[in-house]
């Protein structure tokens, strides 16, 4: 089997649903399953697309394309977003229903989870009520045979009327025999099962389909689509009307009447008739598994089941979380320090060569200024400082990711995000902002509720990204930590500062549902996954591609003209000050005021493109230097911000300010274009930014009571 890979990313599929086929000979195949079920590896596996597959909820929230060959023939391959149903009650389930629907694919494969079979049966059952080219692809044998879990596929396929395929997709077992059954089902189209629902709702039906059906143009399955229009599900026919160049509530305006006159004898509402499909549903999938499913505890159940009471036990999972969190805080710090002062050697290195080729061809200083002393330098401080941790941070979080411990992160912190009348799903776009508060913010569209995703957008940046943590580590190291125990005592002020802002999310969280974003908070199904042994290999290789070198390469595309017009500002003189003088001087009262100085407010607002050039930036603007200035040690870092009047209550009042001010220009786009609105942009610049201020000026000015003359 041939593989060829064809991204097209995601917000392919618009209102219309078609994938564009490069001949008529190309056949459109749509990939649907519930989260958490192996789809994007099922994927990844055949199309080549090297896809990031996390092991929790969520994963994929926007459709992606790829394409693989089979017997000279192309076929685009469609990763519709992770599901439990197609009932529509989410983003996720709207638009992976219309892909099914309306896309006009030639068939569909819906992933199963071989060790819960019997729920995902729901979303197999909806799927063939919609089109009858299904095939069934039950994932995870491997997982289900050390769980001692046993299916009869062939029963399983009997029943259903669809063929169904057993696969181990992360070790590339079945999917041969998947494409070929594909390409079968495309050929022959299978007779799927009928659900039946109560008599009521049956007769319903009986009467609307034979005048559905010559309105369908056979495009669509009338039996299916009077389900819906008895449902009042508006948003699919309004859909279904466009699609079908038709206005269905109009051609059905009395069939419909009729047909709800005589359900309302019966004492069957609105809300009752979708109680009663659900509950068919339920009850149909349970009947088909009966006698399907075999299973038997096993050493692996129990284990993972032992683990689970004390990882999500109400008094023993949180203090471990911040265990674990501590531990990946010391490792990351203790790690980065020395390939962090090898880069930054190597970096200089280079600088000065570049400043012999200047000087060897003459260049202006102006432009060697700028350049090198400007744009270079601020590069080379932002890849030096950045790239260690993040390089050993995000393998580390992958690593959990892949071994299934963040869906367990949040089911720990759902009870407190519930206190917060938010949602639970929170803690997973919560820990994202731990790498970059950007991908946290993108992240919020696995959040359904539209007030609950306003929340998590503004309180992400409560979560110290990556580009802060070497400023709260820098700052840690220098005022707070001996020559003794240095990395853990660093460690250990790190984490707190980390549960600070954590505690700070949950409560503007609630600050925010009790003010402008009232509302009750939604429900959500979690599903804890199996332990599973992460491929350590490709973790490292695709947290180092996908997520290090992303953020890296966003960080240097605004570092680098940043560092041109800071260069500018310290070497442009007004008056008898450089116009950054001016700036320092200008904010010092204000920044009095919260317990630091002008030049560290002009520092934060210079460093809005990355957070990463702050710390450059004050070190400019003390030394009264028309470059940034390297150092071999945070000891002459140090004596320099103890010169210009740093104290320990300047360090605490900055390290405040950074875990909690405005989000960077990448997160503040982000946001905007995730929520489409400027207002709420703003208003998630501001949040953390006035309280950040608040919690400073209350820290500085009770300070100097207690301690006068600080």
């Amino acid at each position: 089997m041939g593989l060829t890979a064809n991204s097209t990313g995601s917000g392919a599929i618009d209102t219309g649903l078609h994938i564009q086929r490069g001949s008529v000979q190309d056949r459109v195949i749509g990939l649907a399953g519930n989260p958490n079920v192996g789809k994007s590896t099922v994927f990844n596996a055949l199309t080549g697309l090297n896809q990031h597959t996390g092991n929790w909820p969520g994963k994929t929230v926007t459709n992606a394309q790829g394409n693989y060959q089979r017997e000279g023939r192309n076929y685009i391959l469609v990763d519709l977003p992770g599901t439990y149903s197609l009932l529509a009650h989410s983003a996720e389930e709207e638009v992976a229903r219309d892909f099914i629907c309306f896309g006009d694919a030639d068939a569909t494969v819906v992933v199963c989870d071989a060790t819960c079979l019997e729920r995902n049966l729901n979303l197999v059952l909806q799927t063939i009520e919609i089109t009858p080219n299904v095939v069934v692809c039950v994932n995870l044998l491997d997982e289900a045979e050390k769980k001692g879990i046993q299916l009869d596929l062939k029963e399983l396929s009997n029943r259903l009327g669809v063929p169904v395929v057993g696969t181990s997709a992360r070790k590339g077992k079945g999917l041969e025999q998947l494409t070929q059954t594909i390409e079968t089902c495309v050929m022959n189209q299978p007779k799927p099962m009928k659900v039946v629902y109560t008599t009521p709702i049956e007769q319903a039906v009986a009467k609307l389909e034979p005048v559905v059906s010559p309105l369908t143009q056979g495009k669509i399955n009338a039996r299916w689509l009077s389900l819906k229009l008895l449902e009042q599900d508006e948003i699919l026919i309004q859909t279904a009307s466009e699609y079908l160049q038709i206005d269905l509530q109009k051609e059905l305006e009395l069939p419909l009447r009729e047909v709800w006159e005589q359900l309302k004898l019966e004492h069957i509402g609105s809300e009752k008739l979708r109680d009663d499909m659900v509950s068919c549903l339920v009850t149909a999938a349970g009947l088909v598994s009966s006698g399907v499913v075999h299973s038997q505890q096993t050493v692996k159940t129990r284990r993972d089941r032992k683990i689970d009471r004390i990882l999500t036990n109400r008094w023993t999972g949180i203090p471990l979380m911040i265990l674990l969190l501590l531990g990946i805080f010391w490792i990351t710090i203790t790690g980065a320090n020395y390939p962090s002062q090898l880069l930054s050697t190597g970096l200089f290195w280079i600088q000065d060569r570049l400043t012999d080729f200047f000087m060897w061809i003459g260049a202006p200083d102006w432009l060697h200024g700028i350049l090198v002393l400007g744009v270079y330098r601020v590069l080379a401080w932002v890849v030096s400082v950045m790239l260690p941790p993040m390089a050993i941070f995000f393998p580390l979080f992958t690593l959990l990711e892949d071994l299934g411990y963040l869906p367990r992160v949040a089911f720990n912190l759902d009870h407190f995000f519930k206190k917060a009348c938010t949602c639970g799903k929170q803690a997973l776009t919560m820990c994202m902002g731990f790498g970059c508060n950007a991908a946290g913010i993108v992240g919020c569209r696995i959040i359904d509720s539209p007030r609950e995703r306003l929340i998590a957008m503004i309180t992400n940046s409560f979560v110290p990204c990556n580009g802060r943590f070497p400023i709260l580590i820098s700052i840690i190291t220098m005022f707070f930590v001996g020559s003794q125990f240095q990395s853990f005592t660093a460690t250990l002020l790190l984490t707190g500062m980390i549960v600070l802002g954590i505690a700070m999310t949950f409560w503007v969280s609630r600050l925010l549902s009790k003010t402008i974003l009232k509302g009750i908070p939604s429900s959500f199904t979690l599903e804890l996954p199996p332990y599973r042994r992460p491929q350590i290999g490709k973790v490292i290789v695709r947290s180092l591609l996908d997520r290090t070198i992303f953020v890296l390469g966003r960080a240097v595309a605004v570092a680098a003209p940043a560092g041109a017009i800071l260069w500018i500002m310290a070497n442009v003189t007004v008056g008898d000050a450089t116009l950054l003088a001016h700036c320092s001087n200008f904010l010092d009262p204000f920044g009095h005021l919260l317990g630091m100085d002008g030049t560290i407010l002009l520092a934060f607002i210079l460093g809005w493109p990355a957070n990463e050039i702050v710390v450059p930036i004050i070190i400019m603007a003390y030394m009264c230097s028309n470059s940034i200035m390297e150092f071999e040690s945070l000891l002459e870092l140090k004596t320099l911000l103890v010169d210009h009047g740093w104290t320990w209550l300047t360090a605490i009042c900055t390290m405040l300010f950074c875990l909690m001010h405005w989000p960077c220009s990448t997160t503040c786009f982000t946001i905007k274009k995730e929520s489409k609105s400027w207002k709420w942009t703003i208003i998630s610049f501001l949040t953390p930014t006035l309280i950040g201020m608040a919690c400073c000026f209350v820290v500085a000015n009770i300070s100097r009571i207690f301690v006068p003359g600080i």
